[in-house]
């Protein structure tokens, strides 16, 4: 019985830890915070012909969204269970994947930062780099 109060007690220590972290920051500052650990994991894991979208103004699905490949559907599989990894254990954010079990295109969902890793030739195929940066490229013109 006590061990089950323990354990509850630290899971709401630790979720208040957390939650204090990212109300000292604004949303602005916690996306970046993210961006950067995004773009440092890619780095380690050899992800490819990484685009970074700035969709803050331009969009309500997140601040940033970040586009690469992986060579292999294992590579991609890869790089995503160890972006995943790494967001939890650096900022206690507990990210959504969705499509790792075929490894063509994975998609992570940071909330504010959304993630899409795709074998090239998938990339290729649905070119969502190029949709996102021609649409945020309209809407500047437009303001």
């Amino acid at each position: 019985m006590y061990f089950l109060e323990d354990m509850v007690l630290s899971l709401k220590s630790d979720a208040l830890k957390v939650s204090r972290k990212f109300a000292k920051g604004s949303s602005s500052n916690t996306s970046d915070a993210i961006l950067a650990i995004v773009l440092k994991s890619l780095e380690v894991d050899k992800a490819e012909d990484v685009v970074q979208i700035d969709l803050r103004g331009k969009s309500q699905i997140g601040d940033f969204m970040v586009i690469c490949s992986g060579r292999s559907v294992r590579q991609v599989s890869s790089i995503s269970e160890k972006l995943k990894d790494r967001l939890k254990e650096e900022l206690g954010i507990i990210s959504k994947l969705e499509g790792k079990e075929t490894g063509d295109w994975v998609l992570v969902d940071t909330g504010d930062v959304i993630i899409h890793i795709f074998r090239p030739e998938v990339r290729e195929f649905y070119q969502l780099d190029q949709m996102w940066l021609e649409a945020t490229a309209s809407t500047q013109s437009k303001v």
